[in-house]
């Protein structure tokens, strides 16, 4: 029913998934005892080759770990009896539930950071052409909801773009030094496979491509909350984008708009059905749907990222609950953090930004946004708290009168006389008040930003050159 909205980018894993997970960590331990000498020549073939998710009864092994705490000690029964008798021995061999598991979490956790990474670079390109079309579209800034100084289109979405790239190499770092195997056995010290333990570790954290840790990560569950904090971060940038456009895409607003590239795929057929962004009720409605979408998930992402890091402390060699409380949580975090990338990926792609709309925005406010400026060109002659509030009271004024804050500053004789004081005439007034006199360091931010994400994207690039 919600799998449109809530699992789209395919980064969360089903039960099916969970399943090949788990079977492609106790494949890769074959593989390694094979390696290491302790398993016989092709036992690593021979698990590889059984461990295929679609050949067994998922619903089966999910109704036994009822009576195990967990789904790994029916999963290695099913798989030792498709196995030739000569492998048998290297299955599950040295290692205990955990380990399968928390393996499993990591290759999940790959998976799901290259389909959300993939989403967030679209995103990210799309906001740089949205940073790069529109650095000169000069619109209101707005702070605490209410119009400050002047900005641009471009300053917005170079914001945007920071934070995307921000999460996506901390996403990268994550896969590349966090995402690490986990082969403890018993109580993390591989007793069962003598002093040949450390060294089939490190051949299994080799054959699955995962990072190798220094010792068995049991009960430090530091990986774990890296992996929620960068999902969560992710969906904060992806939330921050989404509530900036439901406000820009308001009625009274109207400066920017979903476009097209958000309904592909859930359009229908105009003789009939819904149309994107449309109501139950209202007919005229024109709602921002993916904005919306990726609000509904990257609303639920910090609590279950408390959950995961509340999970963290976890007690001796072996937590009672701990690491079994962080499947469901890390699965969905990564289902909402997929999908709200790719809602995003889309939104930015298609997003129609009304230029006219955002000049018409500030210069409904009367000169208001340039009243920082008018102070200070007063502040050399009257002093800077003199002339804040020499101006505060001129927009006072404004507002209450409806009258342009240039106006009520050049006709009204108290207000008139201090900036003679301060040699500025009527000429020197209306220059001030001009928005795109007051952009500051707009430009340069924006072409940072754009340079910081080419950066970003060649490093990426060579971390996934490295990574083949």
């Amino acid at each position: 029913m919600f799998s449109a909205l809530f699992g789209r980018g395919a980064a969360g894993p089903d039960d099916a998934a969970w399943l090949q997970a788990m079977l492609d960590a106790e494949a890769g331990l074959a593989r390694a005892l094979e390696r290491a000498g302790l398993a016989a020549g092709g036992s690593g073939e021979a698990v590889t080759a059984a461990a295929r998710a679609g050949d067994f009864d998922g619903a089966e092994i999910g109704r036994q770990a009822a009576r195990t705490g967990n789904p790994v000690p029916a999963l290695v029964r099913a798989l030792t009896a498709r196995v030739p008798e000569p492998a048998r021995a290297a299955v599950h061999q040295g290692a205990t539930s955990q380990d399968i598991l928390d393996t499993a979490m990591m290759l999940l956790g790959r998976r799901g950071l290259d389909e959300i990474g993939t989403s967030l670079a679209a995103a990210a390109a799309a906001a740089a052409g949205l940073a790069e079309a529109h650095a000169g579209t000069i619109m209101a800034g707005r702070t605490l909801l209410q119009q400050a100084v002047p900005v641009t289109f471009g300053l917005v979405a170079a914001g945007w773009l920071t934070a995307l790239d921000e999460s996506r190499q901390q996403l990268d770092w994550i896969r590349r030094e966090r995402l690490a195997a986990q082969l403890g056995g018993a109580a993390g010290t591989l007793a069962s496979l003598g002093d040949a333990g450390p060294a089939v570790a490190a051949l299994f954290a080799a054959e699955l491509g995962l990072a190798r840790p220094a010792l068995p990560w049991h009960t430090s569950r530091l990986r774990i909350a890296d992996l929620a904090a960068g999902l969560a971060g992710a969906c904060a940038a992806a939330g921050k984008i989404a509530r900036d456009i439901t406000l820009l895409a308001q009625s009274e607003v109207g400066e920017v708009r979903e476009g097209s590239a958000v309904a592909e795929g859930n359009r229908r057929d105009q003789a009939g059905g819904d149309q994107a962004g449309g109501s139950s009720a209202m007919p005229h409605k024109r709602n921002p749907v993916a904005a919306v979408v990726i609000l509904g998930c990257t609303r639920r992402a910090p609590g279950l990222a408390a959950t995961l890091l509340a999970a963290g402390e976890q007690e001796l060699q072996r937590a009672a609950g701990g690491w079994h409380a962080e499947w469901e949580p890390l699965a969905e975090l990564l289902r909402l953090t997929g999908s709200a990338a790719a809602w995003s990926a889309d939104l930015l792609a298609g997003l129609q930004v009304d230029p006219d709309r955002m000049r018409a925005s500030l210069d409904a406010a009367g000169g208001m946004p340039m009243a920082e400026r008018v102070a200070g060109l007063l502040a050399p002659a009257i002093g800077r708290l003199a002339a804040h509030d020499l101006v505060a009271e001129a927009s006072r004024e404004a507002a209450g009168s409806g009258r342009p804050l240039g106006a009520v500053l050049a006709e009204t004789p108290r207000f008139a006389s201090q900036l003679e004081k301060a040699r500025i005439g009527r000429p020197e007034l209306a220059a001030a008040l001009d928005p795109a006199s007051y952009l500051g360091g707009t430009g340069q931010f924006i072409a940072a930003a754009l340079a910081a994400h080419r950066e970003c994207e060649d490093r990426l690039a060579r971390h996934r050159r490295e990574s083949q």
